[in-house]
C-alpha cells in the first residue's frame, strides 16, 4: 500500500499536470496587449523595461525564448509557456499547502502516517482547492501572457509552503537550513515583484506558533509586528537603501575627495561584504545561531537580489529599449523608487481640493556629469493648506479628471470641499468595494460581463434569468451561483473552529495579500484597466478555505453516519462540481488561442508608416505591441517609435538622438545641456510678442539667452517661451524636391506651419517634438497615432493627412469646411494589401474589451477612408472598403459599435442597403434591450449606455430620409417609451 508521501505527491502533480494542460489549451500564442508586449521584447534581448524592473523575470523568460529557436514569430508563444508552467507550480504548491494545513488541523505528526480515510479527505480537498484555484477568473488571466504576475505567484506559493514544510520540521539544523532556502526564494522573488514580501507579516505567525508553548493575543500582535519589521527592512532598507547608501557614499568620494567615479561605490561594497563577513564568522565562532541564522539569510537575499545588477549592466550596454536609463547608481536608486511616478499620500496627507500655499527647496538632485556629480535640481516639497489634511487620506489627486470623479463619486458641488466620511466613504465604497471586492466576487461568485466596471453576480443576480442578451451572450458572462464562495466561507468557519492557529495564518494572508494592499495602493477614482490580477495572492488564500470546506462536508458526512469509510471520498464529490463549474463557465473567455489582432494591430500602425519614419505613440498600449513587433518579429524596424510621454525626461531624447536598429538617429537643434534633467523641464508662455519664429526660437535656447530668462522668479534659471504663437517657414522648393505632398493636396500647401501653444506653459517632451519638426525639415515623415495627435501640447490636427492608422504631419492647411484629410491612394494600398486581420473573422474566438476597442478604432478608420474615396466619386473602392470592414470585423465576432453605426448611411449611399438595415437592425435591438435594463436595475448610464441612447437617435432620422418609415416609427416608439418618462430620469442619473 503506497504510504501517505507517495500519495500527496502523486496527487499533488496530477492538479499540476491537469492545470498545465488547461494553460498550455488556452495560451495566448502571442503577445496579449498591455504589458506582455514590453515584457516578450526586453526579456529577449535582455533590455531594460519599465522600473522597477524585473531582471530575474527576463533571465528566466529568456531561456523560455530560447526555444523558439530563433524563429521570432514563436517566441510570444514559448514565452507565455513560461507563465503556464509557473501557474501549473503554484497549483502545485497549493495542493500541498493544502494538505499541510490539513494534517494540522486532524493532529497528524509528520512522523504519523494518516488513517486512509483521513488521507482520501486531505487528497480531496487539497484537490479541489488547487482546481478550484486553476481555474478561477483572475488567475486565469495571469497564467496564459508573459507577465511578471504568474512568476510572482508561484514565488508567494513557494514561499508559503516552505514555510509551513519548516514548521514539520524538528531537526533545528534542517530547520536553519529551511529557513535560508526561504531567505533565497525571498531574495529571488524581487527579482520578479514585490508581492511575495506581503506575505511576511503573516508567515511570521508560524515561526511564533512554532518556537513559543503558550500563545497569547499578544504575543501573535508581536510577531506579526515583527513579520512587518522584516517588510519594512527588504522593501524599505535592502532594496532601495543599500543603493541609496552606496549612492551618498559615492557623491561624497567623487564630490568632497577628488576620487574617481566608482570609488565610493567600491568602497561600500568592501565596507558592507567585509562587514557582513566578519559578522557571519562571528556568530559562527561564538556559537550564536539565531544570529548566525539571521545573518545567512540576509546574505541569501542579497544574492537573490543581485539579479538587478542585470539592469545596470544592460543599460550602460544602451539597448535599444532602455527605460529610465538607470545606468549609474544615482539613476539606478531613482529607477528602483519609481519615482517618475511621483506619490500618493498614505497615512497623512491632503484632499483633492487643497491648495499649494509654498514650497520649500528639498534634497539636491544629482545627475553624473563629466568630471563629477552635478545638481541638476532640487526636491520640491509642496506645502499644502493645513485645513484640508486628514489621516488616511484617500482622495487626492492632482489631476482635473480626477478631481472631477471625485466630486462625481461623493457628491459634492464646485468648490465644496470634501469631510473626512467622504474620505471614508470614498475608501470603503470605490478602494475596498469596486476596486476589491467586486474582484473578488468575480473568482468566486460570478462575473456580469467584461464591459468595463461590470458587477460581479451576487446573491440575487447569481439567480437571475432575465439577462438581456447581450449579457447572457457575452463569453465573460460567468455565473457559479456562488458556490465557489459558500464553499470557501464553510471552508474558512471550519477552519477558525477546529484549528483556530491555522486560520489566523489564513486569515493574515488573505488579509495583506487583499484589504491591506488596498490600502497602500490607494488607488484613483479611474485606472486605464481592470485591476483584478494586483489581488490574486488574496484570492488563493480564499483557495485554501475552499479545500477546507471539503473536509466541513466529511465531517458533517461522520455526524450523520458514524465511522463511514468512505466520507472524505463523499465529501470531495460532493464538492467537485465546484471546480468543473468554474472551468465550465471561464474556459471561453480564458481560451486564447487563435487571437492575434493585438499584434496585427501594432503591424498595421507601422505598415501604415513610409520607410525611416518616426512615430508618436501615446501611451503603454500604444507601444508596447509595436515594440514587441520590431524587436521580437523584425517588422519594420526602420521606424522610430516614440512615446510621447516619455518625451519629457532627458534619457529618452538623448535615446533618440542615436541611431536603433534600421532607424536613423533624430536631429535635434537643441544639445544635452539644454534639455538635461533640470534644464528646461518646464518653459512658461509670457505672450510678450504676438508671434515668434520657431527657428529662431531654438536658437536664442540653445545658447542660453537672458531674453528667454524669467526675471521675477527665485529661480533665475527657467526660461520663458515669449509668445503662444510659434511660425515655422517653409521652403517650397525643398518640398517639391522631396515630392511629400500628394497631388491631390498640392492646392493646400502653405508657406509657414503657425502653431498655437496650449496652457500656460511648455513641457520638455513639448519642447523638444517642436524641435524635432522644426530641424527635421519635412526630411523624415513625421506621424501620430490618434492617442499621440490629441494630448501633444498644440493643435496639428490641421496639417495631418491619414495615410491608414496613422496621420502624417504635412506643411499643407486642411479646409475649414472638411473633417480630416486622408491619401486615399496610400491609406486604400495600406489597408488592403498591408493590413493584418488574422481570425477577427472567427465568432469562435474571444475578443474582450481590448480588442473590441481596437477593433472599433480599424471601423473608424475604414469610414474615414470610405468617406474620402466618396468625396472623390471612386465609388467602387469606397464600397471595397466597407466590405472588407464587415467582413473583417463581422457582428458575430465583434459586435457592431459605434464606428458601425457610424458607416450606416455610407453603406446606404453605396447601394449596400441590407447591410446597412443589418447594422441597424442588430443596432437597435441591442440599444432597446440595454437601456430596458439599466431602467429596470436603475443603474446609471455609463459610455454603452449613452452610445446605444445616441444610436437610436441618429438612427431614426436616417431611416426616414432613406424611405423605411415603419422601422422608424418603430424605433421612435421605443425611444419615446424610453425617454419619454422613466428615460428622463435616467438621463439625469
Amino acid at each position: 500500500m503506497p504510504t501517505y508521501s507517495k500519495v500527496n505527491n502523486l496527487t499533488g502533480w496530477t492538479a499540476f499536470l491537469i492545470a498545465f494542460i488547461t494553460y498550455l489549451l488556452t495560451i495566448e500564442e502571442t503577445a496579449s496587449f498591455w504589458d506582455p508586449g514590453e515584457f516578450i521584447a526586453v526579456a529577449y534581448k535582455l533590455q531594460v523595461p519599465h522600473p522597477p524592473g524585473a531582471p530575474f523575470f527576463l533571465l528566466i523568460y529568456r531561456m523560455f525564448g530560447f526555444l523558439a529557436f530563433g524563429e521570432g514569430l514563436d517566441v510570444a508563444y514559448w514565452m507565455n509557456v513560461g507563465s503556464a508552467l509557473f501557474s501549473a507550480f503554484t497549483i502545485l504548491f497549493l495542493f500541498w499547502t493544502i494538505t499541510l494545513l490539513g494534517r494540522k488541523l486532524y493532529g497528524i505528526s509528520a512522523e504519523t502516517e494518516p488513517a486512509k480515510e483521513q488521507t482520501i479527505a486531505l487528497m480531496g480537498a487539497g484537490l479541489i482547492g488547487a482546481l478550484a484555484y486553476t481555474f478561477s477568473d483572475s488567475f486565469w488571466f495571469s497564467a496564459v501572457e508573459a507577465e511578471v504576475y504568474a512568476m510572482s505567484s508561484f514565488f508567494t506559493a513557494i514561499v508559503i509552503w516552505a514555510f509551513l514544510k519548516w514548521d514539520v520540521i524538528r531537526d533545528p539544523r534542517a530547520e536553519n537550513q529551511y529557513m535560508i532556502f526561504i531567505a533565497y526564494l525571498v531574495g529571488l522573488s524581487i527579482g520578479v515583484h514585490l508581492l511575495n514580501l506581503v506575505t511576511l507579516p503573516a508567515l511570521a505567525l508560524v515561526v511564533y506558533f512554532k518556537k513559543y508553548k503558550k500563545h497569547t493575543l499578544k504575543g501573535g500582535i508581536i510577531a506579526f509586528l515583527l513579520g512587518g519589521v522584516a517588510l519594512v527592512i527588504i522593501n524599505n532598507i535592502i532594496i532601495p537603501g543599500l543603493p541609496s547608501i552606496a549612492g551618498s557614499i559615492e557623491i561624497f568620494f567623487v564630490n568632497s575627495l577628488g576620487l574617481p567615479f566608482g570609488s565610493g561605490i567600491i568602497f561600500f561594497t568592501i565596507l558592507f561584504l567585509g562587514g557582513l563577513t566578519y559578522a557571519i564568522v562571528y556568530s559562527y565562532k561564538r556559537e550564536k545561531v539565531i544570529l548566525n541564522t539571521i545573518l545567512i539569510s540576509l546574505t541569501f537575499i542579497l544574492i537573490g537580489y543581485g539579479s538587478y545588477a542585470l539592469i545596470v549592466i544592460r543599460a550602460n550596454a544602451d539597448t535599444v529599449i532602455n527605460e529610465n536609463d538607470p545606468r549609474d547608481i544615482i539613476s539606478f536608486v531613482s529607477y528602483l523608487k519609481r519615482e517618475q511616478y511621483g506619490y500618493r499620500p498614505l497615512l497623512h496627507g491632503q484632499y483633492f481640493t487643497a491648495e499649494v500655499i509654498d514650497q520649500v527647496e528639498g534634497e539636491p538632485v544629482y545627475a553624473k556629469g563629466d568630471e563629477k556629480y552635478e545638481v541638476v535640481d532640487y526636491q520640491l516639497e509642496n506645502i499644502y493648506e493645513p485645513e484640508k489634511k486628514t489621516i488616511l487620506p484617500r482622495i487626492y489627486s492632482t489631476q482635473e479628471r480626477h478631481k472631477q470623479l471625485y466630486r462625481s463619486k461623493l457628491g459634492l458641488r464646485e468648490g465644496e470641499d470634501p469631510t473626512f466620511f467622504d474620505n471614508i466613504y470614498f475608501m470603503i465604497d470605490h478602494q475596498l468595494g469596486h476596486m476589491y471586492w467586486r474582484y473578488f466576487m468575480w473568482n468566486f461568485s460570478g462575473r456580469e460581463s467584461d464591459f468595463s466596471d461590470a458587477p460581479y453576480l451576487s446573491i440575487f443576480s447569481s439567480f437571475q434569468t432575465d439577462f438581456p442578451e447581450y449579457i447572457q451572450n457575452n463569453k465573460a458572462h460567468n455565473n457559479y451561483y456562488m458556490l465557489p464562495l459558500l464553499l470557501g466561507l464553510i471552508g474558512m468557519f471550519f477552519q477558525a473552529r477546529m484549528d483556530p492557529k491555522s486560520f489566523y495564518l489564513t486569515l493574515m494572508l488573505f488579509l495583506m495579500m487583499g484589504a491591506v494592499l488596498v490600502l497602500y495602493l490607494n488607488s484613483p477614482p479611474v485606472e486605464p484597466r481592470e485591476r483584478d490580477y494586483i489581488y490574486v495572492g488574496s484570492f488563493y488564500a480564499f483557495a485554501i478555505w475552499m479545500g477546507f470546506g471539503v473536509l466541513a462536508i466529511r465531517q458533517q458526512l461522520l455526524k450523520l453516519k458514524k465511522g463511514l469509510a468512505m466520507a472524505g471520498m463523499y465529501a470531495a464529490l460532493i464538492a467537485l462540481p465546484v471546480p468543473i463549474l468554474m472551468a465550465g463557465e471561464n474556459w471561453n473567455d480564458h481560451d486564447r488561442s487563435n487571437r492575434y489582432f493585438s499584434v496585427d494591430s501594432a503591424r498595421n500602425f507601422l505598415a501604415s508608416c513610409e520607410p525611416n519614419a518616426i512615430l508618436f505613440t501615446g501611451g503603454d498600449n500604444d507601444t508596447f505591441p509595436l515594440w514587441y513587433v520590431q524587436e521580437v518579429e523584425g517588422f519594420r524596424t526602420d521606424v522610430r517609435v516614440i512615446v510621447l510621454s516619455y518625451f519629457d525626461t532627458d534619457w529618452y531624447v538623448k535615446q533618440m538622438a542615436r541611431p536603433v536598429n534600421e532607424s536613423a538617429a533624430l536631429d535635434f537643434t537643441l544639445q544635452f545641456d539644454n534639455y538635461k534633467k533640470g534644464t528646461n523641464d518646464v518653459l512658461y508662455i509670457t505672450d510678450r510678442l504676438e508671434s515668434l519664429p520657431l527657428v529662431d526660437y531654438l536658437k536664442l535656447l540653445k545658447n542660453n539667452s537672458e531674453l528667454l530668462k524669467l526675471s521675477n522668479s527665485r529661480a533665475s534659471n527657467i526660461n520663458t517661451v515669449p509668445s503662444r504663437n510659434l511660425t515655422l517657414p517653409i521652403n517650397q522648393n525643398r518640398v517639391d524636391s522631396l515630392d511629400i505632398v500628394p497631388e491631390q493636396f498640392r492646392n493646400l500647401r502653405i508657406p509657414q506651419l503657425n502653431i498655437r501653444l496650449r496652457g500656460n506653459y511648455v513641457t520638455k517632451g513639448t519642447l523638444m517634438l517642436l524641435d524635432l519638426i522644426a530641424t527635421n525639415n519635412w526630411e523624415r515623415p513625421i506621424y501620430f497615432n490618434n492617442t499621440s495627435l490629441a494630448t501633444i501640447g498644440f493643435d496639428m490636427s490641421q496639417h495631418v493627412v491619414m495615410e491608414g492608422l496613422t496621420y502624417r504631419l504635412l506643411p499643407i492647411q486642411k479646409p475649414d469646411n472638411q473633417e480630416e484629410l486622408v491619401n486615399t491612394e496610400l491609406a486604400y494600398e495600406n489597408v488592403m494589401e498591408n493590413f493584418a486581420f488574422r481570425g477577427m473573422n472567427n465568432p469562435d474566438n474571444y475578443f474582450d474589451d481590448e480588442f473590441r476597442r481596437f477593433t472599433s478604432n480599424h471601423r473608424s478608420v475604414l469610414n474615414s477612408i470610405a468617406i474620402a474615396l466618396m468625396d472623390e466619386k471612386d465609388l467602387q473602392r469606397a464600397e471595397d472598403i466597407l466590405r472588407l470592414s464587415l467582413a473583417k470585423f463581422p457582428h458575430e465576432a465583434i459586435p457592431y459599435d459605434l464606428a458601425s453605426g457610424q458607416s450606416v448611411p455610407l453603406l446606404f449611399e453605396l447601394g449596400m442597403e441590407e447591410e446597412a438595415l443589418h447594422i441597424v437592425d442588430e443596432m437597435a435591438e441591442r440599444s432597446v434591450e440595454m437601456l430596458d435594463f439599466y431602467q429596470e436595475t436603475e443603474r446609471s448610464m455609463d459610455r454603452e449606455a449613452s452610445i446605444s441612447m445616441e444610436m437610436l437617435r441618429y438612427f431614426i432620422p436616417l431611416l426616414r430620409e432613406q424611405g423605411y418609415d415603419e422601422k422608424a416609427d418603430q424605433l421612435q416608439v421605443e425611444f419615446e417609451r424610453l425617454f419619454g418618462n422613466a428615460g428622463n430620469r435616467m438621463q439625469r442619473r
